[in-house]
């Protein structure tokens, strides 16, 4: 199997990049935005989406959207979300002082330049044990094809991995949908070949350490970090398996990769016919990541529901001995948690759930045994097809930032972090 690795290319290169672009060709007259952060913060790496249809009404502009301010280039990328092929959405991750207004100029291009990366997505699977993994985009897959039916693991890394310049983590798509944590030493992107040999076969090398990290965070039969469950009553109900089940409790799982960008990559999910007391619910997951922060954005919603559910979002408690720390900032409620929370309790880490005010009922914690464990649970009262967005965070020692190991700087690193997502940027386009 031919291995390709993702290099990040120096921000000096940018400019020079971008000329060897031919961008002059088919200019079109510049377009004026204005973005504006009116909070009393600065942002870092602020997520900003432009709609198309805001900077290209007929949608029949062709070539790219480039961004420059004050003459310098602006690192940005196109997403497809809707899945037509033609791109819908402008997106960008950039700074701003407190109280910045920053007037952006955007004009038309043939090709867009090649920007550092700085997300990325990596998916693999094999349809048979002596079969190497290829690389793939998006599965599909029904309840009879899990793990331990199977007979061996169909995906590289149990399912796909996500990261950025901090932090990684990675989805069990083969049933248990929990959700764990790679520690990364370095700001580049981690090599393609994570989870396989040199012969192509699926391998569990990534609990060893590497120059870029390891996988850090025990999950166990929790959810991980953000997976999620339904309570009916008084029952958890976990979305699919334990590693020993042999049926999922889900009809046809649907993955893809929507998304993979130098500032964003973002992947979907769908889950058919979840079955949970007698009661069939539909769900829609997307996850998104974006420079700069130790975490990613998920969104749920569902249908189906009775009216006597609740949303549980989990923070795996494994290996924490200290109490959780819930905190109020912005828009959100932060769970936090600081320990030794690292495989064997050997590496000092935080992890943490940032949740909305809205819907938020408390938590509850997990029992010991069952089909979802060692768990805190954020409480959510939803509605059918109401989406909610939430923010699992982790952060390790050995990241590129060293205070993680102190837990004062890591629970003011989650408040300040609430706080500069609940900050809107205005958007203003001439």
């Amino acid at each position: 199997m031919k291995i390709k690795f993702k290099m990040s290319l120096p921000l000096f290169m940018v400019a020079t990049v971008f000329l060897a672009c031919n961008v002059v060709a088919q200019q079109k007259k510049a377009t004026s935005i204005t973005l504006t952060n009116a909070a009393e913060i600065a942002l870092t790496d602020k997520a900003v989406s432009i709609k198309r249809n805001s900077i290209d009404a007929s949608l029949n502009q062709k070539g790219f959207p480039l961004l420059t301010y004050n003459g310098v280039v602006v690192p940005s990328q196109v997403n497809d979300l809707d899945g037509d092929g033609k791109w819908d959405e402008l997106f960008l991750a950039t700074n701003f002082a407190a109280k910045e207004t920053k007037t952006i100029q955007l004009s038309w291009v043939k090709k867009a330049p090649q920007f550092p990366i700085r997300t990325s997505v990596r998916f693999g699977k094999r349809e048979a044990k002596n079969l190497p993994v290829q690389p793939a985009t998006e599965e599909i897959l029904l309840a009879n094809q899990v793990h331990k039916k199977l007979g061996f693991q169909k995906y590289q890394t149990d399912g796909p991995t996500w990261e950025n310049d901090k932090i990684g983590f990675r989805h069990y798509l083969d049933g248990r949908n929990a959700k764990d944590v790679f520690g990364k030493k370095v700001s580049a992107i981690t090599p393609e070949n994570v989870g396989i040999n040199s012969e192509g076969a699926v391998e569990d090398n990534y609990h060893t350490m590497w120059d870029w990290g390891r996988d850090i965070f025990p999950v166990g039969n929790s959810a991980g970090l953000g997976g999620y469950a339904l309570l009916v009553g008084d029952e958890i109900n976990r979305l699919g398996i334990i590693t020993t089940d042999t049926l999922n409790n889900i009809e046809k799982t649907t993955f893809k990769i929507v998304a993979e960008g130098s500032e964003n990559s973002v992947l979907r999910y769908t889950y058919q016919n979840w079955l949970v007391s007698g009661n069939q619910y539909q769900v829609k997951e997307t996850t998104s990541i974006w420079p700069g922060m130790y975490g990613y954005k998920n969104t749920v919603s569902l249908e189906g529901l009775k009216g006597n559910e609740m949303l549980l979002i989990a923070l795996s408690n494994i290996n924490n001995q200290k109490p959780l720390n819930i905190v109020e900032a912005g828009n959100f409620i932060c769970l936090i948690q600081h320990d030794n929370l690292g495989y064997n309790r050997e590496w000092i880490m935080g992890t943490a759930i940032i949740v909305p005010k809205k819907g938020f009922k408390g938590y509850m914690e997990a029992p010991k045994t069952g089909q979802l464990t060692n768990s805190y649970l954020a409480k959510f009262a939803v509605e059918n097809n109401e989406t909610i967005s939430y923010y699992p965070i982790a952060a390790w020692e050995l990241s590129t930032d060293k205070n993680f190991k102190d837990s004062s700087y890591f629970n003011q690193y989650v408040i300040n972090l609430a706080q500069q997502l609940s900050t809107e940027i205005t958007i203003t386009i001439n």
